[in-house]
């Protein structure tokens, strides 16, 4: 998952489109970077963050209602790093009534946003710029940032702390939840990893291998094209998260590719990703009481 591989997949498929149905597919895009607001949407505000790290200061965005105290969400954006579409998806979560952080975890080698107009990882010469940015996201440099970012967010008057907290990820920030929710089994009550890559790897630092130190409820939205290459690894999960008597919604969502939820991503698939979008909301309105 959310390699090389499968962005090939993507482009192949992309590819593949006509003309008239690669123009509707870009339109869909463009229209989708409105995302609709909830029925009952708060009043947010965000701002730009800077959060001190043992690594060094990371750059963030953080939002929240303009009043009250809420539950606080932890946003690991895919590979393609914080932009201006996870901020508008930070401010739609907000709007439901969540203190929201995304994060550049890429921010030990560059600044956010790091794409030029146009774009996106499925260009090799984007991918050869960001792998060693990737390599330095260890498990061990994550864990460090997982506790940095969780501190910030419990120091917000915005937040609170009395309710559990949830993460999110996509593509590469899906493990990056794991490794918080095994972290912060104190806080993190709620995970949710769309189109995830490297949950079930053959290493002893696995992502699914850390389920028995969690106590969150997860939600796993995998792509189909995903799961058409690594076709156990839902299997995997189920068996670690039903080992470690932890409830988890394992979903392959018919007919997407991978990257298909944020809405500037050229596989974007406006239903599924509203219908994974309802199903982490109702995931943190059980599980952050």
């Amino acid at each position: 998952m959310c390699d090389e591989h499968t962005a090939d997949d993507n482009a192949t498929y992309l590819a593949g489109l006509s003309r008239r149905q690669f123009g509707a597919a870009a339109g869909a895009v463009g229209l989708a970077m409105l995302l609709p607001s909830p029925a009952d949407a708060k009043p947010v505000k965000g701002r730009n963050v800077t959060i001190k790290t043992p690594d060094g200061s990371a750059d963030a965005y953080f939002v929240a209602p303009t009043s009250g105290r809420h539950p606080a969400v932890l946003v690991w954006p895919d590979i393609m790093g914080l932009r201006p579409a996870f901020q508008q998806m930070a401010n739609r979560l907000a709007e439901s009534g969540y203190a929201v952080l995304v994060v550049n975890q890429f921010y030990r080698s560059t600044k956010a946003p790091f794409l030029k107009s146009g774009e996106s990882y499925d260009q090799p010469e984007v991918r050869a710029r960001i792998a060693p940015w990737r390599t330095a996201l260890t498990t061990e440099a994550t864990t460090r940032d997982a506790q940095a970012f969780t501190t910030f967010l419990d120091a917000q008057k915005s937040v609170d702390t009395r309710r559990g907290m949830a993460s999110t990820g996509y593509c590469m920030g899906g493990p990056m939840t794991m490794i918080t929710a095994a972290l912060r089994p104190d806080r993190i009550r709620a995970g949710a990893s769309f189109h995830g890559g490297g949950l079930v790897t053959d290493k002893p630092d696995s992502p699914h291998l850390m389920a028995p130190k969690m106590k969150a409820a997860y939600l796993f939205a995998i792509a189909e094209n995903d799961d058409a290459r690594a076709p156990t690894d839902k299997d995997g999960l189920r068996s670690a998260f039903a080992a470690a008597h932890l409830p988890a919604e394992i979903e392959v969502y018919k007919g997407t590719m991978h990257g298909w939820c944020p809405p500037d991503s050229k596989v974007y698939n406006a239903a599924q990703a509203d219908r994974a979008w309802g199903r982490m909301l109702a995931l943190f309105d059980r599980s952050l009481a």
